[in-house]
C-alpha cells in the first residue's frame, strides 16, 4: 500500500504535468520567440516596442482607457455598494443577482448588447429615426472610446458592488454611532472612520477592475474597430492577420509582465480587505427601509444603475426578435437552417454544437485536474502545498489571448503537435476554468472534520469508501458549483478561442463575432439571436450558482 506522502504526490502530479505542458511551456516559448527568433540572441522586437510611436500609442491607450474605465466604475458603483451594505429592502437579493449577471456574460455578448442599444442599428438610433424620419443615426458612438468605456463600466459594476459592499456590510455600525455621539457630523464620521477602513477594499476593487479593462479583448475588438487597439487586440492582429510572431511574442511579454504585477498587488490588497472587523455586522448592520424618504433615497441611488445594467440586455433581446416585417422568430429559425449561400461555411447551429461539446470536455478536464489538486491542498500542511497553491492560480493572471498565442507557437511540433487537434480548444478553456473548480472545492474539503474520516476508518471502511461515503456527499454542492463554473466559462470564452479554434469548428462566440463583421440584416439578426441564447445560458448558470453555492459573508 502506498504511503500517505506518496498518495499525496500522486494526487498533485496530474495537475502539475498539465500546467507544465500547457501553461509554463507555452509561456517559455513566447519568451524564446521574442528574444531568440532565429535561435540567436536578437531582442529586436522588444526594442521596437520602445522606439515605435505606433506601439507606444497602443500601450498608452491600453493604460488610459483602463484607468478611465476604473474611475467611472467606482463613481457609478460605490453609491450602490453603500446602499446594499446599509439597507435591507424587498428584492435586495434579486437586484444583487441582476447587477452581477453582466460580469458573468461573455465579452462578445456584452459587445453585442451595446451594439443592439447604441450601434448604428441599435434601438436608441432606429427608434428616433423611425419616429422623426431621420436619415442618419442621432447617436454616433460606433467604434468610439465612449462605447468602450460604457461597456467596461457595465461589465465591471458588480466587481465594486460585491467587493466593497461585502466589506462595508461587515463594518461595525457602533463605530460610526460613537463618532456621532462625540459630535462628528455624518460626513465627518464617514470620512474619518468608515473611509479609512474601506480604503483597502476600494483599492482592491479598483485594481481588479483595472486588470479586467487592461486585458479587455472582445469588447475592444468589436466595439473599438481597427482604430482603437489595446495590447490584447494588437497581439491578435500581429499573430492572426500579419503573422508577425516575434512582435506578437514581445507584446505578450509586456502583457504578462504587467498582469502578473497587477495581480500580485491585487492579492496583497485582498488579504488586507478580507480582514473583517465584525463578520456578524453583515446580519445586524443593515437597517430596514420604512419611511417614504428612505424609499425615495433608494430609488434615486439604485434606479439609474438598474436601468443602465438592464437596458443593453433588453435591447439585445428585442433586436433578436425585430425583423423588417415586425416581431418574429426569423433570426432564430435562420440559426438552425443550413444556408448554402451563407457567409458561414459552417452553419450556426453546428457552432452551437461545437460550443457544447468543447464545454463538456473542458469541464471534465477541469474537474479531473481540479479535484486531486484540491485534495492535495486540503491535506496536511506542507511547504509544497504552500508553494503550489499560488502556482495553481497563475492562469487567472494571464490573459486568454496570451495563452492562445502561446499555444500557437508551442504546440505546433512533435511530440506536442496539437495545432490541428480538436482538443486544443477545450484544453485552453480548461486552463481558465481549472482555478475556479479548485477554489470551489477547497473550502468544502477543508471544512470536513478529520474525526468523520477517522470514525469511518475505525468501522472498517477502506480509503475509497471513506471518500465515497464521507467526503463526496459533503463536497457535492461545491463540486456542482465548479462544474457549472467550468461549463459557463467554456461556453463564453473568446480570447484564446479566437486564436486556436479551427475555421471549420467555430464556437458560438466566434460565430457571433463573424456575424457582426458581415453586412446585412440577416447576419446582424443572427448575431443578436445567438448572443441572446448565449446570454440566457450563462445567466441561468449564474443564477443556479447563486442558489447552490455555500453562503458567504460577501466578497467577490
Amino acid at each position: 500500500m502506498a504511503s500517505p506522502l506518496r498518495r499525496q504526490l500522486l494526487l498533485v502530479l496530474p495537475p502539475l504535468l498539465f500546467l507544465g505542458l500547457f501553461y509554463f511551456y507555452p509561456l517559455l516559448r513566447i519568451f524564446i520567440v521574442s528574444f531568440l527568433p532565429s535561435d540567436l540572441w536578437a531582442p529586436l522586437e522588444p526594442k521596437r516596442l520602445l522606439t515605435s510611436g505606433y506601439y507606444l500609442g497602443r500601450l498608452w491607450f491600453t493604460f488610459w482607457q483602463a484607468a478611465v474605465s476604473t474611475l467611472l466604475t467606482l463613481a457609478i458603483a460605490l453609491p450602490g455598494a453603500c446602499l446594499f451594505a446599509r439597507y435591507d429592502f424587498r428584492g435586495r437579493a434579486a437586484l444583487q443577482t441582476l447587477a452581477t449577471i453582466p460580469f458573468v456574460l461573455p465579452t462578445v455578448v456584452v459587445a453585442s448588447a451595446f451594439q443592439a442599444l447604441l450601434g448604428p442599428h441599435g434601438l436608441l438610433n432606429t427608434v428616433p429615426m423611425a419616429i422623426w424620419g431621420l436619415s442618419t443615426p442621432p447617436i454616433r458612438l460606433h467604434q468610439s472610446v465612449g462605447m468602450i468605456l460604457a461597456a467596461h463600466v457595465f461589465y465591471n459594476y458588480a466587481v465594486v458592488l460585491r467587493i466593497v459592499g461585502g466589506f462595508w456590510s461587515q463594518l461595525a455600525p457602533e463605530m460610526n454611532e460613537a463618532a456621532r455621539m462625540l459630535g462628528a457630523s455624518g460626513w465627518q464620521a464617514f470620512r474619518r472612520v468608515s473611509l479609512p477602513l474601506l480604503r483597502p477594499a476600494i483599492l482592491a476593487a479598483a485594481l481588479l477592475v483595472f486588470i479586467f479593462c487592461f486585458s479587455s479583448f472582445g469588447v475592444i475588438l468589436i466595439l473599438g474597430g481597427p482604430r482603437l487597439a489595446t495590447i490584447e487586440v494588437e497581439i491578435y492582429r500581429q499573430a492572426v492577420h500579419l503573422f508577425n510572431l516575434p512582435l506578437a511574442a514581445a507584446l505578450s511579454l509586456v502583457q504578462i509582465f504587467f498582469t502578473f504585477g497587477l495581480m500580485w498587488a491585487y492579492t496583497a490588497l485582498q488579504r488586507r480587505s478580507s480582514l473583517a472587523l465584525m463578520p456578524a455586522a453583515a446580519a445586524i448592520g443593515r437597517q430596514a427601509v420604512q419611511t417614504g424618504g428612505e424609499r425615495l433615497f433608494l430609488c434615486i441611488g439604485l434606479l439609474p444603475a438598474v436601468l443602465f445594467l438592464t437596458a443593453p440586455l433588453a435591447a439585445l433581446l428585442i433586436q433578436s426578435f425585430t425583423t423588417d416585417s415586425g416581431l418574429g422568430l426569423a433570426f432564430y429559425r435562420a440559426i438552425f437552417e443550413n444556408r448554402s449561400q451563407s457567409v458561414f461555411f459552417v452553419p450556426p447551429f453546428q457552432a452551437m454544437g461545437y460550443s457544447v461539446g468543447f464545454a463538456l470536455t473542458a469541464l471534465l478536464l477541469a474537474v479531473v485536474l481540479g479535484l486531486p489538486a484540491a485534495l492535495f491542498l486540503a491535506g496536511p500542511p506542507s511547504r509544497l502545498a504552500a508553494l503550489l497553491d499560488p502556482i495553481f492560480m497563475l492562469p487567472l493572471s494571464t490573459s486568454a489571448v496570451t495563452l492562445g498565442f502561446g499555444f500557437i507557437i508551442a504546440l505546433d511540433r512533435p511530440p506536442l503537435n496539437l495545432r490541428n487537434s480538436l482538443l486544443l480548444v477545450p484544453v485552453a478553456h480548461c486552463l481558465v476554468a481549472f482555478p475556479f473548480v479548485l477554489r470551489s472545492l477547497l473550502p468544502a474539503l477543508r471544512s470536513i472534520p478529520d474525526s468523520l474520516r477517522e470514525a469511518a476508518s475505525l468501522l472498517g471502511a477502506s480509503p475509497w469508501r471513506v471518500w465515497r461515503c464521507v467526503d463526496l456527499p459533503i463536497i457535492g454542492r461545491a463540486l456542482l458549483v465548479g462544474v457549472v463554473f467550468a461549463f459557463t466559462i467554456s461556453m463564453g470564452e473568446f480570447g484564446a478561442t479566437a486564436l486556436v479554434a479551427r475555421p471549420q469548428t467555430p464556437t458560438m462566440p466566434l460565430a457571433i463575432f463573424r456575424f457582426l463583421g458581415q453586412p446585412g440584416a440577416l447576419n446582424y439578426g443572427q448575431a443578436m439571436a445567438m448572443s441572446s441564447l448565449l446570454m440566457l445560458v450563462t445567466a441561468a448558470g449564474f443564477v443556479l450558482l447563486e442558489k447552490i453555492r455555500p453562503e458567504t459573508s460577501g466578497g467577490f
